[in-house]
């Protein structure tokens, strides 16, 4: 006799199927912990680009199969979920899945059972909160609380539990009244399987920002080391020929070979080496242009320095006003006052 398969698993194999088929990027998330309001809100604001579906494991393998996938890949996928739930997009790649569901995630105050994920620590501070049977039950369970200047001061660094070990009793809750809420909910990715490549959730946690920092500084850097070794590109090119032409410039000026490029350059250096010789020499030994030409140059340096000494005056200027309005004010007030 063939046993009935009920409707309802049915249902949601073929669902699970059409989410499986119709998704790019495929992933695996653990809802554990998620109180049921939070969840529906979750995804909500993730169904617009995300079809998310929770099952049971043993409904899952057989959609996966009939999609015609590798097992083996669902259960890396598996690893790690207490209650996992199916996730199918075609907007989004893995990095991007990661970055959507990481949103998600909020802090919550410890319950007894659960276990510390890193040490839970709590600081020397002034929590705030107003004297009151708090005082008593803080140091009840070993923080070191004390009533400073109308509020309850934690006196000294302590360490509330080491990571790894469980909460007991009230514990949790007085850590999230002094806004210790160590105990992350979300639906955290096990992993996302996306053009046959299966990603773990620490290969696609990505600090963006430094990720293109770092592309901006190799590109930089190749950019550089692609110049200094004369490697001809359509981006290296332009910086080369300019780099040619200003070394053949500083060499021809060098040589002094007459262009139509150079001889500016040449004969504004020769006028300068002609004027620096006429002012070395007495007025008598010069002619009437020579003499007119070190009277305009003395008088465009005069003119020059007459201007920056002025435009430094009104800033004393604004200075001295100042201490005397200062001092103007001041003896006012020692009138005032006699």
């Amino acid at each position: 006799m063939i046993p009935k398969v009920m409707s309802w698993k049915r249902d949601t194999v073929e669902d699970l199927l059409n989410i499986i088929n119709s998704g790019e990027t495929l992933a695996v998330i653990d809802i554990h912990g998620v109180p049921a309001d939070t969840m529906i809100g979750m995804r909500a604001g993730l169904r617009e680009n995300m079809a998310i579906r929770v099952a049971k494991k043993r409904l899952m393998r057989l959609a996966w199969e009939q999609a015609g996938k590798d097992l083996d890949v669902l259960e890396e996928l598996f690893d790690g979920a207490v209650q996992p739930a199916v996730v199918s997009t075609s907007a989004y790649n893995s990095f991007e899945v990661f970055s959507e569901l990481k949103k998600t995630e909020a802090g919550r105050a410890a319950k007894p059972g659960d276990v510390a994920p890193v040490d839970i620590i709590v600081e020397k501070q002034d929590t705030g909160m107003p004297p009151g049977p708090i005082v008593g039950e803080l140091n009840s369970v070993g923080i070191p609380a004390k009533i400073m200047g109308g509020s309850v001061h934690i006196q000294k660094q302590h360490v509330a539990l080491k990571a790894g070990e469980v909460f007991e009793g009230d514990l949790g809750m007085l850590l999230g009244q002094i806004g210790i809420k160590p105990i992350v909910t979300g639906l955290r990715l096990c992993g996302t399987y996306e053009d046959g490549v299966v990603f773990s959730p620490s290969t696609l946690d990505i600090d963006f920002e430094q990720f293109e920092q770092d592309l901006i500084g190799m590109a930089a850097g190749g950019f550089n080391l692609a110049c200094n070794i004369t490697w001809f590109t359509s981006q290296t090119m332009p910086t080369l020929l300019a780099k040619a032409s200003g070394e053949a410039l500083a060499v021809a000026l060098e040589a002094a070979i007459t262009t139509a490029e150079t001889l500016p350059h040449l004969l504004g250096r020769a006028h300068r080496s002609a004027m620096g010789i006429a002012g070395s020499l007495d007025s008598s030994a010069l002619d009437d242009e020579l003499a007119a030409m070190l009277g305009a140059a003395a008088s465009a340096a005069s003119a020059a320095a007459t201007v920056e000494s002025a435009s430094d005056a009104p800033a004393e200027a604004e200075e001295e006003e100042e201490e005397e309005e200062e001092e103007g004010g001041f003896a006012g007030l020692g009138d005032l006052f006699g």
